[in-house]
């Protein structure tokens, strides 16, 4: 490892199929059966599928009707919101007896910072092994973990021995596990990245690493230096208990396609409204506004505009959506809109709200994973 680095000990928490498994707690009768969380009727799209319905190819973000044809005896449950929240909450306090370095991903995964824990415990791998069977005896759910040196290495760990598995990447394997690694599961490669490298040949990790920092800037763009590094185990991102909110956004997926324009703006005015009592709940504006399209076929596309100043103001979301949906033409009928603020005041030194009313050293550890 390079000898520069700190040597954290990170703990990556990821609850086994949470939404599906927390249905499949609550109703017995669904346990070893292939279920979909939401997705249910002809304009569905699930949000999260059982290990026995992804079998099947059953995965989120899909449509119900095609989940359906791959797995014609998949049933269909309501999200929970409400019931998922208490859960996590639960989780969470188990992770609190252990740390106070806590940095919740979603309600489903977390990071967390043992290298100096409460029960002054020396092996991170022993920790995340007490945390998963308290999750499993006290909530009834069953957990995975990642345990590494970052937060980078410690998430790609947690998705190799799921579910209810755990794997230590020990900082003197952290080199090999990273060069032997699948491109494709590099945390922030996504599908058409992943493309891209094979198309270059780009396939694992020692594929990666043999690319200099020049080749990667031309070839990647900004996302080039990170590549570099984490390649390499560089990641210097501390785990941050007080994760600032980056975004806040609210959608809708319509019940039929919509064609015009005109048929939106009544969608668009009940978008904003819940974007609206969001931001006043949470004591937040922001500056730029961005609307979300998804169209018939699936295709996404995004319009933003950045304001000069901060706004939660309801009236002017609502005319700068209505500006963007008009700014250019749709390209095929519609099936759900999104309206979002992001750059917000969150930052210490935004706190104003306008409102308006419209290089590798080999070293010796002696540290205990």
């Amino acid at each position: 490892m390079p000898n520069d680095l700190p040597i954290r000990k990170i703990i990556h928490v990821d609850m086994d199929a949470f939404y599906a498994s927390v249905a499949q707690m609550d109703y017995p009768e669904l346990k070893g059966k292939p279920i979909a969380v939401g997705g249910g009727g002809n304009r569905g799209v699930i949000s999260a599928a059982s290990y026995e319905a992804r079998k099947f190819g059953v995965k989120s973000a899909m449509s119900g009707r095609l989940a359906e044809k791959l797995c014609p005896q998949l049933i269909f449950v309501k999200t929970d919101f409400p019931r998922y929240k208490e859960i996590s909450n639960r989780i969470r306090k188990i992770f609190f007896d252990y740390t106070d370095l806590v940095e919740p991903l979603s309600l489903d995964e977390a990071y967390l910072d043992v290298t100096e824990n409460k029960l002054g415990l020396p092996s991170a791998t022993i920790i995340a092994q007490k945390i998963r069977a308290r999750i499993f005896d006290e909530v009834g759910l069953t957990a995975s973990a990642g345990i590494s040196i970052n937060k980078f290495i410690a998430k790609v760990a947690s998705d190799y021995n799921k579910p209810n598995g755990q794997k230590t990447v020990n900082p003197e394997d952290v080199l090999a596990f990273l060069e032997n690694l699948d491109i494709r599961k590099f945390y922030g490669v996504g599908k058409v990245t992943a493309e891209k490298m094979y198309q270059k040949g780009i396939f694992t990790g020692k594929d990666l690493k043999s690319k200099s920092m020049e080749y990667l800037d031309d070839n990647f763009g900004k996302s080039g230096r990170y590549y570099y590094q984490v390649v390499r185990g560089i990641h210097h991102s501390e785990v941050k208990p007080n994760r600032i909110r980056k975004s806040l956004a609210a959608e809708r997926t319509f019940n039929e396609n919509l064609s015009s324009e005109i048929f939106m703006l009544e969608k668009l005015e009940h978008i904003a409204e819940e974007v609206a009592k969001r931001l006043d709940k949470t004591k937040i504006a922001g500056k730029t506004i961005t609307l979300k399209i998804k169209y018939s076929d699936f295709t996404l596309q995004t319009r933003s505009k950045t304001l000069p100043y901060y706004v939660s103001d309801r009236a002017v979301i609502l005319e700068t959506a209505k500006d963007l949906l008009y700014q250019d033409k749709l390209n095929n009928s519609v099936r759900l809109l999104g309206i979002s603020l992001s750059n917000l005041n969150t930052d210490k030194n935004n706190s104003k709200i306008i409102e308006t009313n419209h290089k590798s050293v080999s070293v010796q550890l002696k540290f205990e994973f």
